[in-house]
């Protein structure tokens, strides 16, 4: 008697994920389009604690030469990928594995970002914020589909 374990998140899985992906690649598109064009351009107060311009032109803006927003935007194209509904009705394995690594990575960054702009910057950016806040929700959706799908997989027989 052979065993096929069918795993489906529900369909609001697939509809968040994919919606917050598409949120983040808007948001990481304007922080790279800002970056390049003009950093003080963007709709954001520049004085006080809340500062984008100071954020966005910071050296910790840069990863080895890189602008963070292209960094951003690149992982939030792959997120698109990954939370696709082609890429959730997946049975290959390491499609959830790597969906799952990639935003746990997301959460880790925000974490560091969070605390360099606190820290060391002593800014916050607000459309930065924007996306930190979409690559936590889009971790915990993720987490929550993985505990939801582990629970309520069916086997045929």
């Amino acid at each position: 008697m052979s065993r096929l374990a069918v795993r489906r998140p529900p369909t609001w899985v697939v509809a968040t994920s994919l919606g917050l992906s598409l949120v983040a690649v808007a948001v990481a598109s304007y922080l790279t389009v800002t970056h390049y064009a003009d950093p003080s351009a963007l709709a954001c107060p520049d004085t006080g604690v809340v500062n984008c311009t100071l954020v966005t032109t910071s050296p910790e803006s840069m990863v080895f030469g890189i602008p963070v927003a292209v960094i951003g935007l690149v992982w939030s194209v792959a997120m698109v990928g990954l939370c696709s509904p082609l890429a959730w009705r997946a049975q290959a394995e390491w499609v959830d594995r790597v969906r799952l690594l990639a935003t746990g990575a997301g959460a880790l960054v925000v974490v560091y970002l969070v605390y360099t702009e606190l820290f060391r910057i002593g800014a916050i950016c607000l459309w930065c914020t924007a996306m930190h806040v979409t690559a936590l929700a889009l971790f915990g959706v993720v987490m929550g589909a993985r505990a939801k799908v582990r629970t309520s997989v069916t086997v045929h027989a």
